[in-house]
Parts: C-alpha cells; sequence; structure tokens
C-alpha cells in the first residue's frame, strides 16, 4: 500500500479540492496515468519493450497523459488535471514534485542516453511550462507557467518566462543573488552549445 497511500496523500495534500481518497482514485486521471505507468515500467525494466510501449499508449488514450514506459518516478508524485502532459524516456521524477497540465519533460533530437529532465524532490512545474534536455530541477524550484526551461534550475528558485530566468531565490526577491545565478546559467547554456 506504500506507493498507492504516498499517492493519494499528497495529491490530497496539495489539492483543496481533494476531499476524499475514493474521490481521488476515482477521478484524478493523474494517479492513473501513474498507477499505469508503475506496470508499464515493470514490463520495460524485463525487456518487454513494445507491450510497456502498447500498454503506455492505451492509458495515453484513456488519460490524455504520455507517460514514456523507461521513465522513472517516485510515489509520491502529483499529476495535477495532467491533459496534455508528456514525460520523456530518460525522464527521472522524485518524490514529491508537482506537475501541472500542458508539462513537457522533453528530449534534445537523437542523441542517446540521458537526454531528458530530472524533477527532484518537492519541485512544482506550472501549466505548459516545456523543459528541454537532460537539465535538473532542484529540489524545491518552481517553474512558472508556460516557462521554457533549457538549463539547470537550482534548488529553492523559482524561473519563469521564455527563456527561463530567475525571478526569486528561496521566496525572495533578492537582485544580486538572482543576478549571479542566472549569470551562471547563462554561461552553462552558453559554453554548452559551442
Amino acid at each position: 500500500m506504500g506507493w498507492w497511500k504516498d499517492s493519494i496523500d499528497i495529491v490530497k495534500r496539495q489539492d483543496p479540492a481533494a476531499r476524499t481518497s475514493l474521490e481521488v482514485l476515482l477521478t484524478y486521471p493523474g494517479i492513473k496515468a501513474l498507477a499505469a505507468h508503475r506496470l508499464s515500467h515493470f514490463l520495460w525494466k524485463h525487456h518487454f519493450k513494445l507491450l510497456a510501449r502498447m500498454h503506455s499508449q492505451f492509458w495515453r488514450f484513456l488519460t490524455n497523459i504520455e507517460i514514456h514506459p523507461g521513465a522513472q518516478i517516485a510515489s509520491g508524485v502529483f499529476i495535477d488535471h495532467g491533459a496534455g502532459l508528456v514525460i520523456g524516456e530518460t525522464s527521472i521524477i522524485e518524490k514529491g514534485a508537482m506537475l501541472y497540465h500542458g508539462v513537457t519533460l522533453g528530449g534534445t533530437g537523437k542523441d542517446v542516453g540521458k537526454r531528458h529532465p530530472t524533477v527532484r524532490e518537492g519541485a512544482l512545474i506550472s501549466a505548459h511550462s516545456q523543459l528541454i534536455g537532460p537539465i535538473e530541477i532542484g529540489k524545491n524550484a518552481k517553474v512558472g507557467a508556460a516557462a521554457v526551461v533549457l538549463t539547470d534550475v537550482p534548488e529553492d528558485v523559482t524561473v519563469v518566462g521564455v527563456p527561463a530566468k530567475v525571478v526569486r531565490v528561496h521566496g525572495q526577491k533578492d537582485e544580486a543573488i538572482i543576478r549571479t545565478l542566472q549569470e551562471a546559467r547563462e554561461a552553462s547554456y552558453h559554453s554548452s552549445h559551442l
């Protein structure tokens, strides 16, 4: 019951509209998609790749949430609403992360190996955000709605915009720290795309 308890508890903790565990089980597509992913991921890891993909596509049709069977997702992840959400093959999502509808954890083309984002514990990824490439979203970081994130986001930072820029650190607007972090992020992006 550990996975189910963790997954239902985070929904009830984070969503004031979630009144009961039964309501969450019956009406939240994110729970259904994550539960189905557990079987898809099991099949993927045991080399039943085609069956895993077929299973994940069936649940994509039912929930409008696409999770590649290769993605590694911890218990206690909350997908709120979920419509149009896409999680790529090498994505890693840790416990306590929250993702809204329209989010893409996408790759960068035909690269092999780790090519999708890692979302650390407690991170919040707002609606329609696009996280592209093998980047890391730090613990308790926040990504604003419709942001395009191409570089790592440090922990306890809020980023917004296209491309995403740091606007808060530890919930505060400290201009000096924000400028330093943003310069480091831009330098990292430019050095990795030469």
